[in-house]
């Protein structure tokens, strides 16, 4: 071939200045907008058949209609197998055997709760025993006895019953009921008195009244004291949740009660069916009157009842969350979870079934606030007394056991990493977990003999992994996904460095089709010292040249992990992403101060003060950018939604030479208007801490606008009202800020549905960084 047609095949083959070599699939801003109809949606829910042979999963096939919810399926737990999709009659008819529920100590039965009726389940032979069927009545919770021929059982969420498996009698064990309780008769006083004494001397038929209205009375208390006791809730009180013994002596119940005086807050829905505006209550705000509760032990079949103090010294605090974690085998005690109202301290506790003696076992205090993953997790060990429990005793989630009265504490995983779940095995022979052991950046599955010792790692492939196991233990159903590809179900042997066999493909084949990146994991050294984790796309890695210009993406939640070699939940944004990339744009997303994964200094460094260690961890990706690419301050834009909008304002407002341009999208301005218990944790309460909220909230920092910023909102959230970046638009208007653009999606609440309504809302963002960070654009 002649030299010059080689050097011509040559040039043609080089990369389009600010474009990515092309494919079959369309990167364009109006088809990636459409989002699951192309990178599909995940397998949930997977569960297998008793017998293992089959998997159940919802799902939707490649290209599905993204007004479509998923569907049921199945697929045999074989390589090769192909899903089909079940009728709704079939998955009445099976769903029973796949529903979750108690199983009975010698593991051959489970009984389970499913549409509101209770049924057992033969996990040897797979046959189905329907127990009730009571289509206005509401039965859950069943709980194997500990002769495994009784269930307990929760009736219409108000009472508990007791089923005979043999006989069959269902006999009602507790006697709750509504408050107030009845008024009890009372002495008539004064003159009424002399006269009702007087008609009792004078008449005979007066006399004999008295004397059966006596013997009704004596015959009524002698029927009632063969039943439970009556207990009558408080005014506005309900019950949420009860946990009945195996032995039957004893349960434990908790309690809302519905606070007076809060005031909710109105989202108006703006376009109906009937053209009128409708108004949605929602929530209260931060600091408002909350909801409070109590936990009560109760004897059984007496109906003693004693209300317990979760919270030690404080006899009248009610705590924020109580939840009990399970019951020993011998049913003789109950491990009861719950933090205080101030969010600073969890409590575990043990509760005595003999007497319901609750004795403190273990507190986790925190300056900041109590969390983390798996929270709360725990229970007791199967056929002894020792509990197990998960804390951040030492800084980072981790799995711990001890004795139920608080001695001989020992900590089974330890490292500068997290558990992010535990269960005991259906064989109670092991714990079986998820943790990022191997990688902040990875997930994967693994089981520990319940005494400790070496944990085996059963998934081996680089990514994310959520494992369900198999009813016989041998087989294992895995949701899978890498950085590039979406989570798709796979199928493996329970063993230890098992292989995978997929059984399903999520995508289209055009999206399939495109060479989508595993970005690259970098580390921002902050000022501070730390190593910040952060996703980087970069033009040269979608095969374009450089534009001179850099996006920040930050992600929403605060608490929520987005750096790592699995799947994104921001998956738009990892295609929007390749789309700026493929544009000439750098494009940094940072585990910023505060993302989940990384331990409890890093969750609680926002503690006080939200816009202060995590935006600078954004300032130092900015300088990080400079440093690395040579790109200037005024061509980094920011981008992100939520928390990632409020991040956004935070940056133009308070650090302005240090980025180009900003869009914020659903944007917290004003914490004092957020929702109670994710706020309250952070900031304290806004009439305590008014510091806090000042300095973490934009709209006081709005007079340092001095960059480009879009804003996009829907209408209709009812996470972060529309009423925030009301307030923040007012404010821009009177301090005469300019350069700045509100667009509003008046059907869309937090999380966008409509392919359109992201359309719209992603090309604004696009012509933002066009017009004023890329090189040559106009400002």
């Amino acid at each position: 071939m002649p030299r010059h047609v080689i050097l011509l095949l040559a040039i043609l083959c080089l990369p389009v200045p600010g474009r990515a070599q092309s494919s079959r699939f369309d990167l364009s801003i109006p088809n990636i907008m459409r989002g699951p109809e192309l990178y599909g949606r995940p397998p949930q829910n997977p569960r297998f058949t008793p017998d293992g042979q089959w998997i159940y999963f919802n799902w939707l096939p490649p290209g599905t209609d993204w007004r479509e919810t998923p569907k049921p399926y199945r697929v045999r737990a074989q390589a090769g197998a192909v899903p089909e999709r079940m009728s709704a009659a079939h998955m009445d008819s099976v769903g029973p055997s796949l529903a979750p529920g108690d199983l009975s100590r010698d593991g051959t039965r489970r009984v389970v709760s499913y549409n509101g009726d209770l049924f057992l389940v033969d996990l040897r032979g797979g046959a189905t025993r329907r127990l009730t069927d009571t289509p206005v009545i509401t039965e859950s919770n069943p709980v194997f006895a500990g002769t495994a021929n009784r269930v307990y059982f929760v009736r219409d969420g108000q009472n508990v019953m007791s089923l005979d498996l043999e006989t069959p009698l269902i006999r009602q064990v507790t006697d709750i009921r509504p408050g107030p309780a009845p008024a009890e008769p009372r002495t008539t006083p004064g003159q009424r008195a002399t006269l009702e004494a007087q008609q009792r001397e004078l008449f005979g038929v007066i006399r004999d009244q008295v004397r059966r209205d006596s013997i009704a009375r004596a015959e009524r208390l002698e029927r009632e004291a063969a039943r439970p006791k009556t207990l009558y809730l408080g005014p506005n009180e309900r019950v949420t949740g009860l946990s009945v013994s195996p032995a039957g002596t004893a349960l434990i119940l908790t309690t809302t009660i519905s606070a007076q005086g809060a005031r909710q807050t109105i989202v108006p829905n703006w376009v109906t069916s009937n053209g009128y505006t409708e108004d949605l209550t929602v929530r209260t705000k931060v600091g408002d009157v909350q909801n409070g509760g109590r936990a009560a032990f109760m004897s059984l079949p007496s109906g003693d009842v004693q209300w317990l103090r979760p919270i030690p010294r404080d006899s009248a605090e009610t705590p924020s969350i109580t939840a009990v974690l399970g019951w020993n085998d011998a049913g003789t005690q109950a491990l009861l979870f719950a933090e205080r109202r101030d969010f600073k301290e969890r409590y575990l506790h043990r509760i005595d079934a003999a007497g319901g003696r609750l004795t403190t076992i273990d507190v986790l205090r925190d300056t900041a606030w109590v969390g983390g993953p798996c929270y709360p997790c725990g229970g007791f060990l199967p056929g002894s007394d020792r509990v197990w429990f998960v804390s951040e005793a030492d800084g980072f989630a981790h799995l711990y056991t001890m004795q139920a009265d608080g001695s001989n504490r020992q900590q089974l995983t330890r490292g500068r990493w997290e558990v992010e779940d535990v269960s005991l095995s259906a064989d109670r022979r092991w714990f079986e977990l998820h943790t990022s052991e191997v990688s902040p950046f990875e997930r994967h599955f693994y089981r520990m003999p319940l005494a400790g010792g070496a944990a085996e790692r059963i998934t081996k492939d680089v990514g994310g992994h959520t494992v369900v196991v198999s009813p016989d233990g041998r087989l294992i159903a895995d949701v899978y996904s890498q950085a590039n590809r979406p989570p798709e179900l796979h199928v493996a042997p329970y063993q230890p460095n098992t292989t995978l066999a997929k059984l399903t493909t999520s995508p289209t084949a055009d999206w399939l089709a495109h060479p989508w990146i595993k970005p690259d994991i970098v580390r921002i050294p902050a000022s501070d010292g730390a190593q910040v984790p952060a996703r980087i796309y970069r033009p040269r890695d979608v095969g374009a040249r450089p534009n001179g210009a850099a996006v920040i993406f930050v992600h929403g939640a605060g608490y929520l992990h987005n750096v790592h070699n699995f799947w994104s939940t921001y998956a738009r944004e990892y295609m929007f992403n390749h789309f700026l990339a493929s544009r000439g744009y750098v494009v940094l997303d940072i585990d910023y101060r505060a993302s989940a994964g990384y331990g409890r200094d890093w969750r609680t460094a926002i503690y006080r003060w939200m816009g202060g260690r995590d935006l600078q961890d954004h300032v130092d990706g900015s300088r990080y950018l400079r440093r690395e690419f040579g790109i200037p301050a005024e061509r980094v834009g920011i981008y992100g939604g939520s928390y990632g909008g409020f991040i956004t304002l935070m940056a133009l407002f308070t650090a302005p030479k240090e980025f180009g341009a900003g869009a914020a999208l659903r944007s917290v301005t004003d914490w004092a208007h957020y929702n109670h218990p994710y706020t309250g944790r952070i900031l304290n309460l806004p009439q305590d801490d008014t510091l806090s909220y000042r300095r973490s909230s934009p709209i006081f920092f709005a007079e340092g606008l001095e960059d480009p910023l879009v804003m996009l909102h829907g209408m209709v959230d009812t996470n972060v009202h529309y009423q925030d970046i009301v307030r923040l638009t007012q404010r821009l208007i009177e301090l005469g800020k300019t350069g700045w653009e509100l667009a509003s999606y008046p059907v869309e609440d937090h999380g966008f549905v409509r392919p359109d309504s992201w359309t719209d809302e992603y090309r604004r963002i696009f012509e933002l960084f066009e017009r004023t960070i890329r090189v040559g654009g106009r400002r």
